[in-house]
């Protein structure tokens, strides 16, 4: 029987042999990228299935196009689940991903020049909350809040809370991208409620350790909006969606379409469909409980060895540390290294960094993916070591080729999902 996979090599074998590298060096490294994870299987089927072939422009019952009646049941199951599992009133699942979802809020509810408060970019915030080189930055007031790094990482709610009362933001944002803790969502509604402010939380790196009850969940504390990315913590697919109270469902709905995008890729809807299903079940919230472990972990082994990590510690999946002050080579040297070694992270900024984005003071590191490959604390150990020696001996190719073969041996027992 002649598979998908058979037809690409026949006719298209440059794509498939880069398809085929891809594969190997998942396999041989492991991904320590807080924002990534591998897929389940039953993901990837759905994203290669035939439900890319359909438009569904519209929501279910109100489609533009016929031939609705299954996309309408898979968008639904995703909706049903989603408002189950983050203790919401309404979702949206059709954002293609991180950045539209955050701009379906921001356009629902906002008008050019009006005032948003959101975390600094350098302090741990998103491109997407008011990065000056963001569009969004462009159309929107965004001011910023910054946390005490040498508090390990605090914010301080009173500073906060001055700053809102003086600029009277519509919305109150909190989420990031690079900030190793919990956030404290009822101070944030205290302060919103306060100004009259809208709350809006992103979680698109804890999305999944708060869907599986391992981390605070802002709708709890009444928050207007949640956004969250399918894939990192939660291991779906590419994808956003966003939960919100009932009573913003038609703005939210009118915001993402047709307002910012056309027709939802249905394949994806139908990969998060299964994810979401995924995550109710109570593998997962060990999975979740895993994670956080890992995460501490590896913090503890890689301080104890002396590296310096921007807050101290986690309280979440990720850590940050500053290579500068720990090795003496920038983020971009960190990661270049580390990537010799088949031990994938990214150069991070850390906060009030003097150095370009480029060649940042940081790398950024998370446990999700080597979780859901079945790693626990001994790995952790081994890789924070493993990590250590690369970056002290960052010249020296034996070291790193002897590390390199150490990691990809131990990787050799951790298959893959999907692959």
């Amino acid at each position: 029987m002649t598979t998908h996979r058979d037809l690409l090599k026949q006719s298209d074998p440059e794509t498939y042999n880069a398809m085929l590298g891809e594969e190997a060096r998942q396999r041989r490294g492991i991904e320590l990228i807080p924002s990534e994870n591998y897929t389940y299987p039953e993901v990837l089927a759905c994203l290669g299935s035939v439900f890319t072939n359909k438009y569904s422009e519209g929501y279910p019952g109100r489609r533009y196009y016929g031939g609705q009646q299954y996309t309408d049941i898979i968008e639904n199951i995703a909706r049903r689940r989603a408002k189950e599992l983050f203790r919401a009133e309404y979702a949206n699942v059709q954002p293609l991903s991180g950045s539209p979802m955050n701009q379906a809020v921001y356009m629902a509810f906002l008008e050019p020049g009006d005032t948003v408060l959101g975390m600094d970019l350098s302090h741990g915030g998103h491109l997407t909350h008011g990065a000056p080189v963001s569009h969004m930055g462009k159309i929107y007031n965004f001011i910023r809040y910054k946390t005490f790094p040498e508090e390990a990482g605090r914010i301080d709610f009173d500073e906060l809370r001055k700053t809102a009362l003086a600029a009277k933001p519509k919305i109150v944002l909190c989420g990031y991208s690079s900030y190793p803790r919990d956030y404290d969502y009822v101070k944030f509604k205290e302060i919103a409620d306060e100004v009259g402010a809208l709350t809006m939380a992103d979680v698109s790196h804890i999305g999944g350790l708060i869907a599986g009850g391992v981390m605070r969940n802002p709708c709890d504390a009444g928050f207007d909006f949640v956004t969250t990315t399918t894939h990192k913590s939660m291991r779906g697919p590419r994808g956003g969606m966003i939960v919100c109270k009932k009573k913003f469902a038609r703005d939210i709905n009118k915001s993402v379409f047709p307002g910012l995008q056309g027709g939802p890729h249905m394949n994806q809807v139908a990969g998060v469909a299964v994810t979401l299903g995924k995550a109710q079940q109570p593998e997962f919230r060990e999975y979740c409980r895993q994670v956080l472990t890992n995460a501490k972990v590896l913090a503890e082994t890689l301080m104890e060895a002396g590296a310096e990590l921007i807050t101290g510690g986690t309280e979440n999946h990720m850590m940050v540390i500053d290579v500068v002050s720990s090795f003496g080579i920038d983020g971009r040297v960190a990661e270049e290294t580390l990537d010799a070694v088949s031990i994938t992270t990214n150069k991070q900024i850390i906060p009030d960094d003097p150095n370009p984005p480029l060649r940042p003071s940081g790398i950024r590191l998370g446990t999700p993916a080597a979780t859901t490959r079945g790693m626990r604390e001994g790995e952790m150990r081994r890789l924070a070591a493993w990590m250590v020696k690369a970056l002290k001996n960052h010249g020296d190719e034996g070291a790193l080729t002897s590390v390199r073969n150490e990691v990809e041996e131990m990787c050799t027992q951790f298959p893959v999902p999907g692959i």
